[in-house]
């Protein structure tokens, strides 16, 4: 994920005003909660382009466009370095907008990190505030989550709605490192195995065989180990390495930022099996399992790990 700094006190490039209303145009929902825009099902690039001015032209206020890797806009986040209230010590999150096809996807969460991890740099160690409106339980959940306490209730500036208002002490990156391996097992198909989980912090996702390493253990040592004791196969080896990611979740009650390795190898179809397998899906939060084609794995309806895999997977076979 790249943070990137709208340019204050120039016209929008059209392109890019094309992408930025139809992120807005995305969360009709959001809209019709805050009022923003009088007609939240039909968002218009004037609108889009007046609202940006507008909170730009605050002093101290950014506003960074969250992209992939590939350099697909995902998010928006509008950040306030200093509030009008020369009471108040801490710079504030005013808006985390996520494409609405991509909620779901743990890029909310990856942008929030972001943007307290770009505070940090500037020497804001103290804490970060936002508010939420009241009549958006989701995004209070969502805060809540990462950590946030509500500190006090108010209305907001702009048009005295009444909100939440929430507080993180920031201070050092607060999760734990660990490292982990999986492995893609390609069928003779071309489908994929995959197990379901519901994790406290992220949610229900979709993710390879695999797991946490080992003190000692290599990344392929690991993803050997993993699939046999989630799956009981152990006549296959890990083939070349299909990419590497980041990611954040809880483990064991513990928020961890993880790094894989993602392998890939071909194997044949088959069932999980083997004694005690149960007991081992159910000890690592498996609440099922699958082969997907690639196809499914475009259109899957819940979170796939690693993010695009049925493009890493055909970029492989290629």
């Amino acid at each position: 994920m790249i943070l990137e700094p709208l340019s204050p006190g120039r016209d929008l490039p059209p392109p890019l005003l094309a992408e930025l209303t139809a992120l807005y145009a995305s969360n009709r929902e959001f809209h019709r909660l805050s009022g923003d825009f009088p007609d939240p099902d039909d968002v218009l690039p004037e609108q889009v382009a007046a609202a940006l001015a507008e909170d730009l032209a605050v002093p101290g206020a950014e506003v960074l466009l969250a992209r992939t890797e590939e350099g697909r806009l995902v998010a928006l986040a509008g950040t306030l370095a200093h509030h009008p209230d020369p009471a108040d010590p801490d710079p504030w999150i005013g808006l985390l907008m996520v494409d609405a096809a991509e909620h779901g996807k743990g890029h909310g969460r990856a942008v929030a990190d972001l943007v307290e991890e770009r505070f940090r740099a500037q020497g804001r160690r103290s804490a970060v505030r936002l508010a939420v409106l009241a009549n958006n339980p989701k995004a209070l959940a969502f805060w809540t989550a990462l950590g946030y306490e509500v500190i006090g209730h108010r209305p907001d500036r702009a048009l005295g709605r009444p909100c939440a208002v929430l507080r993180k002490v920031l201070g050092e990156q607060s999760r734990t490192p660990r490292k982990a391996a999986r492995i893609a097992v390609v069928d003779p198909d071309g489908a994929v195995l995959l197990f379901r989980y519901d994790n406290i912090e992220v949610g229900v996702h979709w993710a390879l065989p695999g797991g946490g390493l080992e003190p000692g253990e290599s990344p392929r040592e690991g993803a050997l180990r993993e699939l046999a004791e989630e799956t009981g196969w152990t006549g296959l080896e890990p083939g070349p390495l299909l990419c590497t990611w980041e990611h954040d979740f809880t483990h064991t009650g513990t928020p961890v930022r993880q790094h894989e390795h993602v392998y890939v190898t071909r194997g044949p179809r088959r069932d999980p099996a083997g004694p005690g397998l149960a007991a081992a899906h159910a000890a690592d939060g498996i609440l099922a399992w699958r082969w997907w084609t690639r196809r499914e794995l475009a259109g899957a309806p819940e979170p796939v790990w690693p993010p695009g895999l049925a493009g890493l997977l055909d970029a492989w076979e290629d």
